[in-house]
């Protein structure tokens, strides 16, 4: 079975994907749970696995799933080191200027802050984000003092040891981590509605592909296995479609 054809840059921006072919590199970060992680036995896992390889089947191509930092993941896209990003990202006008994406697979949600306790000051205190981020984004027009971190792991540890006074972050990577603290780690003000809902990012120039993706998402929506998959992963209160 053929794969697509990785060429140049200019190449990659030019020409767009031939469906003919039928294997698609579907990076990934990896380190966002529920959205993407590593699993035990070293296998991409979570929401956007089963969404992709779910995707994939429906649009007749085959997943070969790639992991890429994410300071770095929309530039590997569009030099062609895979054919598309499913790691969470929110659609931005911003994001939407150097890639195209995907109807959005799933809704908008709020971000959250988190902190080691409830008096923080969250308008003129370190608070901590991933690079990148829209959540970086936020906090650089605020007046608070943006700390960013490769990794969102590492975002939590800022706080934790003290380097940050809380961290922003969407709610649904957040819930797990302050309800596996024993207390340490609490949410503190309220929620922040950021960004559009979550699409897959897909080259400017690979309009098929979008095309492919976006009749699969459609139907993954209309006969409900969508919702029941955004339930599974983020819970029943989850934002549906």
């Amino acid at each position: 079975m053929r794969k697509f054809i990785i060429a140049t840059t200019a190449l990659a921006l030019s020409a767009g994907l031939a469906l003919a072919q039928e294997t698609v590199r579907m990076g990934t970060e990896g380190a966002y749970p529920p959205y993407n992680f590593i699993n035990d036995n070293g296998e991409v896992d979570g929401f956007e696995r089963e969404l992709g390889d779910e995707l994939c089947k429906r649009a007749g191509l085959t997943c070969e799933w790639v992991t890429n930092d994410w300071d770095s993941i929309i530039p590997n896209l569009v030099s062609g080191n895979y054919d598309t990003i499913i790691a969470g990202m929110s659609i931005t006008p911003e994001r939407d200027e150097v890639i195209d994406f995907t109807q959005e697979y799933l809704p908008p949600e709020p971000s959250a802050y988190v902190a080691l306790s409830p008096d923080v000051d969250l308008e003129g205190g370190v608070i901590a984000a991933q690079t990148g981020t829209i959540q970086a984004a936020y906090i650089a027009e605020t007046g608070a003092t943006l700390v960013e971190f490769a990794t969102p792991d590492e975002t939590i540890a800022a706080v934790r040891n003290g380097e940050a006074d809380a961290v922003l972050a969407d709610k649904s990577y957040l819930d797990p981590i302050v309800a596996e603290s024993g207390g340490s780690l609490v949410f503190v003000g309220d929620p922040v509605p950021l960004g559009g809902g979550v699409g897959m990012g897909i080259r400017e120039s690979d309009t098929e592909l979008k095309a492919r993706f976006n009749e699969a998402i459609s139907s993954m929506k209309a006969d409900g296995s969508l919702n029941a998959l955004i339930r599974k992963w983020f819970g029943e209160d989850a934002a549906t479609f």
